[in-house]
């Protein structure tokens, strides 16, 4: 696949590990080709959607926290997927990611193609800095997201 690719890190550096999807899109700038798109973004919908715009794969890195897994469990989630994992999650954002995937599709505005790398995490409470458990894993983060990014923008595209 080819075309606008955009990469996203979801989240907000002041809550702990909500903190993932910013440091995660930071640590790309250098590891991606060229005219890839690289925005953060605190969550909410209608900025989502602007940002993604005209983009024909998105790649959104965001906090994930769900009962049973382990901070540091990595996913990889379709829109579809990402949407009905979240819904009965809670989140640091205004409205979850299952209900901006939800209201983007409402709008058809979801992207031909959509990518979710979620990291689950330990710690949202206030304060700046990623857990032990979340920076142990950034790296492997990082690798799996500019690989989607290469992927997207296929074989015969230079750094």
């Amino acid at each position: 696949m080819s075309g606008r690719v955009v990469v996203i890190g979801v989240g907000n550096p002041l809550r702990g590990d909500d903190g993932v999807g910013p440091a995660a899109v930071e640590a790309l700038r250098d590891r991606v080709p060229h005219g890839t798109a690289l925005a953060v973004s605190d969550g909410e919908p209608a900025r989502l959607l602007d940002l993604w715009r005209g983009a024909d794969t998105v790649i959104m890195v965001e906090a994930l926290r769900t009962r049973s897994a382990r901070p540091g469990e990595l996913h990889i989630l379709s829109a579809a997927d990402a949407a009905s994992r979240t819904a009965a999650t809670a989140s640091t954002h205004a409205l979850g990611l299952g209900e901006c995937l939800a209201l983007a599709a409402a709008l058809d505005q979801l992207p031909p193609r959509l990518v979710v790398h979620a990291m689950e995490v330990a710690d949202v409470e206030l304060g700046e800095g990623l857990s032990e458990a979340v920076r142990a894993v950034l790296p492997e983060l990082i690798d799996r997201v500019a690989a989607s990014v290469r992927q997207a923008h296929g074989p015969d595209r230079e750094q």
